[in-house]
């Protein structure tokens, strides 16, 4: 059974104290806690098997070579992907956006188009944008309407022969939408155009099936689902990676090296140049076991009550409007109150132990379509519960209160 008190002990931080107050946790989306267990396993290949892997015949690189390939299959089981070389370890979501971005490069044309939708985080837009710059490509903007949602009937006017790339997050770090990826790839395939989905605010609520999605590449960032911090997954299809050129030379991508010739590994070592984040990849299956053993639905299950527990207390508060107010839509909540700065807001609940993001959150254009100059952001994890819920709104009326 799903016990949220029993899960918070295996979070050590939330144990601790934030000015003199107890520690109130809500910047999930932008980095979410560590549970001892991946915590240990990481102590664990520094104080045990610390080596080099893949080239070397001591026992330590082999069993360093055995720990980080069985986290990779780990997260090809997790994500469903066909094989495990179409996993590819990066040092996050927007390292695996530019190694695309970067083999694109020397595929597309003058005059092919690049969509993009407008609720993207800049790692999914800055890359796209200097994609075009460098091959003359044309980038066009899915819109979006003022519930945060996606109009599709104008994404399927923009599509055409001569779409070739189409990006779009699985879920917005800034409003929580969750985005139909299904129909996004669907509609994008049957003009033959290639998805890239970032998956990386999805990951933590959402466990996707990647042959299911028939995604041709999808990014997700270890540390927004229970693992450190610099080090994530490009899912690519065997066949678009094939295609790619290598993001990095150096060593390990290599099949063999002369100084008039140089040949390229096999997927997946053609793009995992030099020594890897070894600790980092390992103790991301340890975090994905972790999520796992708690189990995904229940996550989500627990998750989504937070949500509507918290929308319906902070709307009890006059002048507060919450931006992002899709159907679907993970526990995210974007929030404003009228003639309040929203960085003022931030830092009185600081004050008072509680964690929340201020700002554009990497979101930008989303702003700029509100006509604001950034929001609050609270968001809620499976070890948060209702009771700081609670604490959170009595410190929003108590800033409330001091600034106007």
């Amino acid at each position: 059974m799903f016990d949220v008190n029993i899960i918070r002990a295996d979070f050590p931080i939330l144990g601790r104290k934030v000015n003199g107050r107890p520690l109130v946790y809500f910047d999930n989306a932008a980095t979410s806690q560590t549970p001892k267990q991946v915590i240990d396993a990481i102590v664990h290949y520094y104080s045990g098997y610390n080596a080099n892997i893949h080239r070397g015949v001591h026992t330590l690189s082999q069993e360093a070579t055995d720990k980080y390939e069985q986290a990779r299959e780990k997260i090809k089981v997790h994500f469903n992907a066909a094989q495990s070389k179409e996993i590819i370890f990066t040092s996050g979501t927007t390292h695996g956006i530019n190694l695309v971005a970067n083999g694109y490069s020397s595929i597309l044309k003058r005059g092919d188009e690049i969509l993009v939708s407008a609720m993207e985080h800049h790692s999914n837009i800055v890359p796209w944008q200097m994609l075009a710059a460098r091959t003359g490509a044309i980038l066009k903007v899915i819109p979006m309407n003022t519930d945060g949602v996606l109009i599709m009937d104008e994404y399927e006017k923009l599509l055409s022969e001569r779409t070739k790339l189409v990006f779009c997050n699985h879920v917005s770090n800034a409003l929580g939408t969750i985005n139909p990826i299904e129909k996004i790839i669907k509609k994008a395939h049957q003009v033959e155009a290639k998805v890239l989905i970032d998956g990386a605010q999805a990951a933590p609520h959402i466990k996707a099936d990647l042959q299911a999605l028939d995604v041709d590449f999808y990014t997700v960032s270890a540390h927004k689902m229970c693992g450190p911090t610099g080090i994530g997954i490009l899912y690519g299809k065997e066949q678009w990676l094939n295609e790619l050129p290598p993001y990095q030379g150096g060593g390990e991508m290599i099949a063999e090296v002369t100084f008039e010739k140089t040949t390229y590994a096999d997927l997946p070592h053609k793009f995992e140049a030099g020594t890897p984040n070894i600790c980092g990849g390992i103790a991301f299956g340890a975090a994905l076991d972790y999520m796992n053993s708690i189990g995904f639905d229940d996550i989500a299950t627990y998750e989504n009550e937070l949500l509507h527990y918290a929308t319906q207390k902070l709307l009890g508060i006059e002048g507060l409007k919450i931006y992002g107010t899709a159907k679907h839509k993970t526990s995210v909540i974007s929030f404003n109150i009228e003639g309040l700065h929203p960085y003022d807001i931030g830092t009185i609940l600081d004050k008072l132990g509680i964690a929340v993001r201020t700002g554009h959150h990497c979101a930008q254009p989303i702003m700029d379509f509100y006509g604001i100059p950034g929001t609050v952001r609270a968001s809620f994890a499976f070890y948060n519960m209702k009771t700081e819920i609670d604490t959170l709104v009595e410190g929003v009326r108590r800033a409330k209160d001091m600034l106007q």
